[in-house]
Order: structure tokens, then sequence, then C-alpha cells
């Protein structure tokens, strides 16, 4: 059976700043670069053991999985072109407290964050869903089981989610919040009660 564990980067730059990342590449911040090690401390108390590690080739997202790589002892990350950011268009580089006043009434608000649907020349969420599609049809081209950790960036790993579970992507975007360095576990019959793995109070940016 393939297993997928889909990462959340640490915190970057934009997220402590609270600016929109989308494709701009920050660095990890000193607590990203924690978040990082801790996760990887948890793999490394569960056991887990991966055979493959694909990473956003995004800093924020390489540099996490290099970290938990190195400090899990899992293999060296290659980059995976599909797991970058959704492409936030013309709300790149604007702040996260502009989003309404910018965006709505094409939004969707939850209890910590408010997400924006359709932003000029960029991706919508149907959109980075057909990329998840991509990528998961990738993955089972190459591997048919094992154990794989995908080190990606909200958004995507969101779209991952509902897909891989047949859930709609509005209601996914709702039901939980993935916080930086948080895991999402995929796998074929999982309890969904039991696919956030690792979720801590300091994972929240």
């Amino acid at each position: 059976m393939l297993e997928l564990y889909v990462a959340r980067h640490g915190q970057d730059v934009d997220n402590q700043n609270g600016i929109l990342n989308g494709h701009r590449d920050e660095p990890l911040t000193p607590l990203g670069e924690e978040q990082a090690r801790t996760v990887a401390g948890e793999i490394r108390t569960a056991g887990l053991r991966f055979d493959h590690v694909y990473a956003s080739p995004l800093q924020r997202a390489f540099k996490t999985a290099e970290i938990i790589a190195r400090e899990s002892g899992q293999p060296e990350p290659i980059k995976e072109d599909l797991l970058i950011e959704r492409d936030f268009g013309v709300m790149t580089g604007e702040p996260i407290s502009r989003i309404e006043e910018l965006c709505a009434p094409d939004i969707i608000k939850t209890d910590t964050i408010t997400y924006f649907l359709d932003p000029e020349g960029g991706e919508t969420f149907p959109h980075v869903l057909e990329r998840a599609v991509k990528l998961l049809a990738s993955l089972r081209s190459k591997h048919t089981d094992g154990k794989i950790l995908l080190v990606t960036h909200g958004d995507l790993g969101k779209m991952l989610y509902a897909y891989f579970y047949d859930l709609p992507w509005q209601q996914v975007l709702t039901d939980f919040h993935f916080g930086n360095s948080e895991i999402l576990y995929l796998a074929e019959g999982a309890d969904l009660k039991k696919t956030r793995l690792f979720t801590s109070t300091q994972f929240n940016q």
C-alpha cells in the first residue's frame, strides 16, 4: 500500500510578517527551522521511515524537507515542481490583513484564515486541485507501495487531501487548519479522524 505523508513547511519570513507569499521565495525564520526540527523528532520517535522524500522547489519547503531528512535519518529530498504553492497572482506580496478588503465577496472565512478564491493572474482552488490530481498520478506511476513524505504548502496540501479522500475542496478549506510543519496522512481506508499528525499550538502561522 502507498502511504503519503504531506507536511507543510515551517514558518517563513512572509508568514512572520503577515504577507501573502505564494511564489515568493523567502527563507525560514528561526522558529520555522525549530518547527522542522520538532516534527523531525516526532517522526523519529514514531519510528517512521520514508522510502522517498519530495519537496516543493521553494526554499521554505525544501529547507524544511532537508531539516526533517537530516534530523530523522530520511533519504535526501528531491525537488518536485508540482508541489509548489498556489500562484497568488495579484495578491502576491499583499498583507494578509487586506484579503477581505481586496477580494470580498470571493472569499471563504474560517476562524484562522481567510481564503481568496479567484485572484487575477493566479490559480483558483480548482486549478490547484487539478495539479494535485497530476501529482498523485505521477507518484502512483512511480511507486506502487511504501511511505513517501511530501513537503509542500498549505493550499496544495489541502487540495491533495481533498482529492485523495474525495471531499469537496470548500469543505476541506473550512474543516481544519493546516499549520506550519503539521502533517496530513493519506492512505486508502484511513480513518479521517486520524489523518492529522503531530499537530501543535506552536505550528499556527
